[in-house]
């Protein structure tokens, strides 16, 4: 069955949670990836592993973000695209779209391998955990393919209006994940390794049931022209692409910096700051969920020339953010111990202390939400109108902001300084594209009076 939205027509705050919410679940799927990880590695192996995890966060998410940005850059133009009604032009940018993500991720693959062991040493990862992370890192950056092909066909799914199937797969894969973890892990006692395979064969198959879900859909009919190399489509494909890879690359050196000085403070504090970072990404996967879906309304809108559209569409889209993340930030607030609780057995030689910086952490972040909901929503939001410079600017914002914090906020606070990191990298690249977005909107609005001015001329003129 074709599970394509136009989003052209009907209600703007409808259709943008109707997409938003199975993004939603898409991506709590996609994080029980690394909690499950880390609960039965913590719970399993030990404080050691798992602060060996957390050691490796930073440099997952430069990879998984970077694919993350290239790929919903790409899609930016298959929205506009299948929002014009131009079938056969959707199909050639989606056969593009996959070359390039071939040629990104297979580059990505051959030089991050090498760099694996060299990255964690160079953070100042501690002598007892730096075996087990480089293990984990090195299989991770293996199948960077794998986790470029999911995100990839995801990303052009959700570009037609498709959040249902991605958040079918993700969700089997995680159950896939779950299981694969405990057979690795706790029977094989594959430690590191195995939670690394099972997170990579989950992945696969969550990518290979949305390449099955193609055939489903009249409009990914392909035909062999369809896969002909197109020059300046490439050209102008990684120009939406690759500033937002770029972006990410800037907030993760940021992270990485801030990586090192958590790890000056001792594999204790390390492995507390793990359990919260684990729960960060689920704190903030709304927050991208709602951002995606309303670039997608926006790019299908604004390809539509429907800018009384992607006006409404931004303002609904704006409530609903904040709506979300202050629920969200409450929910955690009154739960974030028993949760915290899952990854270590308090039982265990330094757990209880562990522990007690991740509920510090976590409080801090849960006050600080609202500004990674903004931060999000409008990042995409830019992407849907095609401005991708604004985003990747961002990325200094929040880089500049967190090295700050973990510079001189510890001078004052101590280690505790260091909590509020990422809250304050939020708020800074936050207000920083919201004006950026407003500036762009109103740029193409004054475009489109221009050209209709224009065109109303050279009708009185008889032209």
């Amino acid at each position: 069955m074709d599970h394509s939205l136009n989003m052209t027509h009907g209600n703007p705050a409808k259709l943008i949670f109707r997409l938003a919410v199975p993004f939603m679940l898409t991506s709590i799927g996609q994080q029980l990836y690394g909690i499950v990880d880390a609960i039965i590695v913590g719970r399993g192996v030990g404080v050691a592993a798992f602060a060996a995890l957390g050691a490796c966060d930073w440099l997952v998410w430069a990879i998984l973000w970077a694919v993350q940005g290239i790929t919903q850059g790409f899609s930016t133009m298959i929205a506009r695209k299948f929002g014009a009604g131009d079938e056969d032009g959707m199909r050639h940018a989606v056969c593009m779209c996959a070359w390039l993500s071939l040629i990104f991720g297979a580059v990505v693959t051959a030089v991050f391998v090498i760099l694996a062991r060299p990255l964690l040493a160079a953070l100042g990862t501690p002598s007892q955990i730096i075996g087990d992370a480089a293990v984990y890192l090195t299989m991770i950056y293996g199948g960077t393919l794998i986790i470029t092909g999911y995100n990839m066909a995801a990303a052009i799914l959700r570009a037609v209006g498709d959040g249902r199937t991605p958040l079918i797969a993700m969700g089997i894969a995680g159950a896939v994940n779950i299981v694969l973890d405990l057979v690795f892990v706790m029977v094989f006692h594959w430690e590191i390794m195995g939670a690394a395979a099972a997170t990579l064969l989950a992945q696969l198959f969550a990518f290979l049931f949305c390449l099955a879900a193609f055939r489903r859909y009249t409009i990914f009919r392909f035909r062999r022209a369809d896969w002909k190399w197109d020059g300046p489509m490439a050209r102008e494909l990684w120009k939406l692409g690759i500033p937002l890879a770029l972006e990410s690359t800037i907030v993760v050196l940021g992270g990485i910096f801030a990586q090192a000085v958590i790890n000056s403070y001792g594999e204790v504090f390390v492995a507390g700051c793990t359990a919260a970072n684990k729960l960060h990404g689920t704190l903030d996967c709304s927050a991208v969920a709602i951002g995606f879906a309303s670039s997608t309304f926006i790019g299908q809108n604004y390809g539509a020339k429907r800018l009384d559209r992607v006006h409404e569409g931004i303002r609904k889209a704006t409530l609903i953010t904040l709506a979300v993340g202050a629920v969200i930030a409450a929910v955690m607030l009154i739960f974030e111990r028993p949760v915290v609780n899952l990854f270590l057995d308090r039982s265990v030689e330094n757990a209880a202390e562990a522990l007690d910086v991740a509920c510090g952490y976590i409080t801090v972040m849960s006050l600080m939400l609202v500004g990674a909901y903004l931060m999000n929503l409008y990042r995409y939001s830019l992407q849907g109108l095609g401005n991708t410079a604004a985003p990747m600017l961002s990325g200094f914002f929040e880089f500049g902001a967190r090295l700050f914090v973990a510079y001189v906020f510890p001078m004052f606070l101590g280690s505790r300084g260091l909590y509020f990191m990422d809250g304050s990298a939020w708020w800074a690249a936050g207000i920083f594209q919201i004006i950026c977005f407003y500036r762009t909107l109103k740029k193409i609005d004054r475009a489109e009076a221009d050209a209709d001015i224009l065109q109303e001329r050279q009708e009185n003129h008889g032209i």
